[in-house]
């Protein structure tokens, strides 16, 4: 009996991962060895592709590791339950990668997006980028994706070559046109404001919008906020519901819920695939070229499901945003924020020394105030802000 020999164990290259990308992506996939490259020119990493090493550039920064304490919905002392800006950055990762692997685009730069999309993040989520905004008018202002791409070119100093993490152009163009329905970049200030962003870019913002509307529903649920009785006036959570009900009857009510978010999202990413399938196809879309021309968002859900969505979305907004256990939180954020805006532009020496630096090498003492107050977690914005207003606490 003749034995079949196996061939010896060997390591993949880059120039292997780029070849396979070459072979199994689709022909309007964003390829590794495409890239526009680095401002800084680097050698070739000998294993991982550009796009892999740049991924592994996040999840090394200061400023990915702070999002685990940053807000979500919930400020961290609500509760160890609720989601924070980093498990949602991995939620959308997880949703953002499987869409991709449907799609045949580039999943290591769907990754690096992802896990990148929300770096620039403030404290306190939207009421803090609100509060940064309206205490940066007339000097620059704040917007959370340009504030991503200082911290990547600029804020984030790791290397002796240069400032930032040397990103390649694609990522940081990608972070800086991240739009959802409460991220509207100004494209004026756009990498390429002319193009439309690579569908890599486009899969991100709505698997943004998916892993935030689906746990908004779960941590609304488990904090008592939203009431099933609410969500029932949803066709979407009804079709869901029942066929969750009718498969899994008698179901202990913690499961059958974590069921019900799971299949909502299940849902809405066969659906998404779907429907983008079909708008490449409806465009003709063939090759970077052609989705670079094209003004139509190219990623996104059918019109079925978008009058599906519409309505939970609306509930969302009005029933859980607005409720008056967040607002609060909101607006005492607004007030911690702009007392410490304040405290540090009259009084610098209050800041730590590295900060104080830049102020005396001649950069804007309001942006240099404004980086450092967008950097801190939630929990350390509390403590500083506790330390130089309450005359009891200790310094």
């Amino acid at each position: 009996m003749t034995q079949t020999s196996l061939p010896a164990p060997s390591l993949s290259s880059r120039e292997e991962l780029e070849r396979r990308e070459e072979q199994y992506l689709a022909p309007y996939a964003m390829k590794s060895r495409d890239t526009r490259g680095r401002e800084h020119p680097e050698k070739e990493d000998e294993f991982r592709t550009v796009y892999r090493r740049d991924r592994d550039r996040i999840v090394h920064t200061t400023a990915f590791r702070r999002l685990e304490y940053k807000t979500q919905v919930f400020v961290n002392h609500e509760g160890d339950y609720y989601r924070t800006r980093l498990t949602h950055t991995i939620e959308v990762a997880q949703i953002s990668v499987s869409l991709a692997r449907i799609l045949r685009l580039n999943e290591d730069l769907v990754e690096v997006v992802s896990l990148a999309h929300d770096i620039g993040h403030p404290p306190f989520g939207h009421a803090g980028e609100y509060a940064l905004r309206d205490l940066m008018e007339g000097y620059g202002g704040f917007e959370h994706n340009i504030q991503g791409l200082r911290i990547v070119d600029l804020l984030e100093h790791r290397y002796p070559q240069f400032q930032g993490l040397n990103l390649t152009w694609e990522v940081r163009e990608c972070i800086n046109k991240h739009r959802t329905p409460y991220d509207q970049p100004d494209l004026k200030v756009a990498l390429d404001p002319n193009c439309s962003p690579l569908l890599e870019g486009q899969l991100c913002d709505i698997g943004d919008e998916i892993a935030y509307d689906n746990h908004d529903l779960d941590d609304g649920l488990t904090s008592g906020i939203l009431k099933e009785e609410e969500l029932n006036t949803l066709d979407l959570w009804r079709q869901v519901r029942d066929a969750v009900e009718s498969a899994h009857p008698g179901l202990d009510p913690e499961v059958r819920k974590f069921q019900i978010i799971r299949a909502l999202i299940d849902r809405q990413v066969r659906d998404l695939a779907r429907a983008t399938l079909a708008r490449l196809e409806k465009h003709n879309i063939r090759t970077i070229s052609d989705v670079r021309a094209c003004k139509a968002r190219l990623v996104g859900f059918s019109d079925e499901m978008l009058a599906l969505r519409t309505p939970m979305k609306r509930l969302l907004w009005n029933q859980f945003y607005h409720h008056y256990r967040v607002v609060r939180m909101a607006e005492k954020a607004k007030r911690i924020l702009a007392d410490l805006f304040e405290l540090y532009l009259k009084q610098p020496e209050q800041l730590p020394k590295n900060t104080r630096a830049r102020m005396h090498r001649g950069e804007d003492s309001h942006r240099v105030v404004c980086d450092y107050l967008a950097g801190m977690t939630d929990r350390y914005c509390l403590e500083e802000h506790k330390k130089l207003f309450d005359p009891f606490e200790r310094v």
